[in-house]
């Protein structure tokens, strides 16, 4: 007896979700593969094996769950006919070199790991892993490379390289964190062994960024809170979109972009953030209620609260194009304010994240309850320290900024 079916499996992730996985039984064994999705339990369906309506994108995710459900019936069914008898092995062997013909060859498991990202509509992800891939490309000449070629040396070149062409430590991480995400997903999917993974010597953790240290202080930011939108009505939007991120915890524009109406009741937010897919709950405090009432009395007929997105039904692709757009224009003007207001630091979306931190620490906040990841150094320390406090103890944290 077999059977074939994606399955939430009952194993509990950081974040309250749990792992989407093909789960494969024959002969009363049964071997599981990971995919790249992790899933509530009111967000999926368990007798059909995919996601329900509640999930975003719900259709584009399970198409792919189905491509992933259909090869591996694909491949079954080639053992069946070839082989009078094979076990749970000799299909991971086949599904893995069916998944990725080259094996254990980097770029053309990388380049499937794109399109899984781009078909699941998580378009952030998916120009990150380009990116970096480009960036991987050059460094080795354009030459094919295997997993096992990226050892620690190999590493530290391609940092030093890096750094040749103006790299900062900050933008090493992000291409290194993406490296390393990559080679796990090949361990994940059995392309590789986990045996001289080169990240256990490689320490990411050196590269120090230097996002905080574009933080304001409180007296800066209130010079942006009471900037005369009156007298600049150019620069109400960005105004507003900064202040609005600051007091809800360094919001990202790509979450205040996509943030929606039925995410606010009359007391909260709570929102999934989109690069780390933890929930957020944040009270609404009265700077951010004055912002919320100000779009809801102007809104436009979008399920949307900021009027970036200007109409509902957007594909993926349409969401980032409209992204990059509407962000340059929002860094843009943040500069603007800045020379307005006297503040000699370079504005940006991020800058509103940092200070939120940087401006809790002025308050006498403790380090652990603010924590160094909201200055977005190290994203898990963000989701430890919120899964072990608590939203109250940082909403009444984030309070002694009114």
């Amino acid at each position: 007896m077999s059977s074939i079916k994606i399955v939430l499996r009952k194993k509990g992730l950081s974040d309250g979700t749990y792992p989407i996985c093909l789960r494969i039984t024959k002969n009363r064994k049964t071997k599981y593969f990971n995919t790249i999705y992790k899933s509530s339990e009111k967000e999926w369906d368990a007798s059909s094996g995919c996601f329900n309506k509640k999930k975003t994108n719900y259709i584009q995710n399970n198409r792919l769950l189905l491509k992933i459900k259909a090869r591996a019936l694909k491949v079954y069914s080639e053992l069946d006919f070839e082989k009078e008898y094979f076990n749970l092995d000799d299909f991971s062997q086949r599904f893995r070199v069916d998944s990725n013909p080259a094996n254990d060859y980097v770029f053309p498991f990388w380049e499937e790991i794109i399109s899984e990202m781009k078909l699941a509509g998580r378009m952030g992800n998916a120009i990150m892993y380009e990116e970096t891939m480009k960036s991987l490309k050059q460094f080795c000449g354009f030459k094919k490379i295997r997993f096992q070629d990226i050892t620690n040396s190999f590493l530290n070149k391609y940092e030093a390289w890096l750094r040749s062409r103006g790299g900062t430590g900050g933008g090493i991480s992000i291409k290194q964190r993406t490296l390393r995400a990559l080679y796990n997903k090949a361990i994940e999917r059995s392309i590789i062994k986990d045996i001289n993974h080169p990240f256990k010597t490689y320490k990411i953790s050196k590269l120090k960024g230097q996002g905080i240290k574009k933080a304001l202080d409180y007296e800066q930011v209130t010079k942006i809170i009471n900037f005369n939108i009156s007298k600049y009505p150019q620069l109400a939007e960005a105004r507003n979109y900064f202040v609005f991120s600051f007091y809800t915890r360094g919001m990202n524009y790509t979450d205040m972009m996509e943030l929606k109406w039925n995410n606010i009741d009359s007391k909260a937010i709570s929102y999934i953030r989109n690069k780390t897919k933890g929930r957020f709950v944040i009270s609404i405090l009265p700077p951010v209620r004055e912002i919320l009432d100000y779009y809801k009395e102007y809104s436009l007929p979008t399920k949307y609260v900021f009027p970036i997105l200007l109409k509902d039904g957007l594909t993926p692709n349409q969401i980032n194009n409209r992204k990059k757009k509407t962000l340059a224009k929002y860094n843009y003007e943040l500069k603007e304010i800045a020379k307005i207001t006297g503040i000699d630091k370079s504005l940006s979306s991020y800058v509103a994240r940092h200070s939120f931190a940087n401006c809790l620490k002025q308050k006498g906040v403790a380090t652990d309850v603010i924590g160094e990841s909201l200055g977005h150094k190290d994203i898990t320390t963000t989701q430890v320290y919120l899964k072990e406090l608590g939203s109250s103890v940082l909403d009444d944290a984030a309070a002694l900024l009114v």
